[in-house]
């Protein structure tokens, strides 16, 4: 099983049990979370960039995994992809190297799926 199958599978899983088993309140923070990256005056490709960039500057892998899978499903190319870690890079620093390590990792990955 690649890197991508393990990640849907593990966060729909879970993300399920939660739902199922949460508050209201995180319910609705679930559910506005999901309406953030809507279009809206930012188109959503614009929105799930940002929130790789976020997401690398704050070193969650597992964010980064979901928003460069959004991002492509949005249409992000390559170039895009890594003008956004440029961005992430000079916002954060060298501290956010190993985790742009994975995100290039998790795309290649990604872009073999697309092939």
């Amino acid at each position: 099983m690649g890197k991508y199958d393990e990640f849907t599978r593990f966060r729909q899983e879970l993300n399920n049990k939660i739902l199922q088993r949460g508050s209201l309140g995180i319910k609705r923070f679930f559910a506005l979370d999901e309406q953030a990256y809507h279009a809206g005056a930012l188109d959503a490709k614009t929105k799930e960039l940002l929130g790789l960039v976020a997401s690398l500057v704050l070193r969650c892998d597992d964010c980064i995994a979901y928003h460069l899978i959004q991002a492509k499903e949005q249409g992000a190319s390559g170039e895009e992809l890594f003008e956004t870690f440029h961005v992430a890079l000079v916002v954060g620093g060298s501290i956010v190297i190993p985790h742009l390590r994975r995100a290039v990792d998790f795309l290649e990955e990604l872009e073999k799926r697309d092939a």
